[in-house]
């Protein structure tokens, strides 16, 4: 089945908000690489709690790549880790806040200290610093295709088709003109020394 492109708009859930503002207002915007490494180490922990259950194929061993492309002004932070259907993508990226983590704790409980955080909240600090965040994901599950999810910070998103040969999840941020910081190659090292040093998964900048 082929997936259809479309047009929608993201569900802002008022009561779950307050944490987002919260840390665009209190923290520093850096925090987004240790937000979205957390995210790639948690889709890492799914999809190897899930293939030892059956649910899907193994993988190679968990890893975090992070590619700076200095012409295009993008920051791309990928995993290896379970991915999402388009029907995930929509469930746990369009409505703002409404997290994964507590559906998939649901089924495997056993490993619950594995899950870091919140998915909807660590994504949305991608705004911090980006114009413009793509998502290209493909679940582990199954025979699913690749989908494209892509946000200028507004309700509005768009949802289609994509290309992605492995499961796991490219986050592409188009960094807004005073953000561009960020991709200096000596920058997201501090930040990866700063934030990622502690994770249980290589992180690589650059290969």
């Amino acid at each position: 089945m082929v997936l259809q492109a479309e047009q929608g708009q993201i569900q802002i859930h008022t009561e779950n908000i307050f944490p987002i503002i919260k840390k665009a207002v209190y923290s520093g915007h850096e925090v987004f690489l240790r937000e979205l490494v957390s995210n790639g180490v948690d889709a890492i922990s799914k999809r190897r709690m899930a293939s030892m259950a059956g649910d899907c194929s193994e993988g190679a061993e968990g890893k975090i790549s992070i590619r700076i492309d200095r012409e295009a002004k993008t920051l791309t932070i990928s995993d290896n880790g379970i991915g999402m259907t388009a029907d995930e993508v929509k469930r746990y990226i369009n409505q703002v806040a409404f997290s994964s983590a507590e559906d998939f704790l649901e089924k495997y409980k056993q490993e619950s200290d594995a899950i870091i955080g919140h998915f909807g909240l660590g994504f949305y600090s991608s705004f911090m610093v980006a114009k413009q965040v793509e998502l290209v994901t493909r679940s582990a599950r199954g025979e699913s295709e690749a989908v494209r999810w892509s946000c200028d910070g507004s309700p509005n998103f768009s949802l289609e088709a994509a290309e992605r040969s492995e499961p796991g999840t490219d986050v592409i941020l188009h960094l807004m003109e005073e953000e561009e910081e960020y991709i200096e190659p000596a920058r997201i090292r501090t930040l990866i020394t700063t934030y990622c040093d502690f994770m249980p998964v290589e992180v690589q900048l650059e290969g």
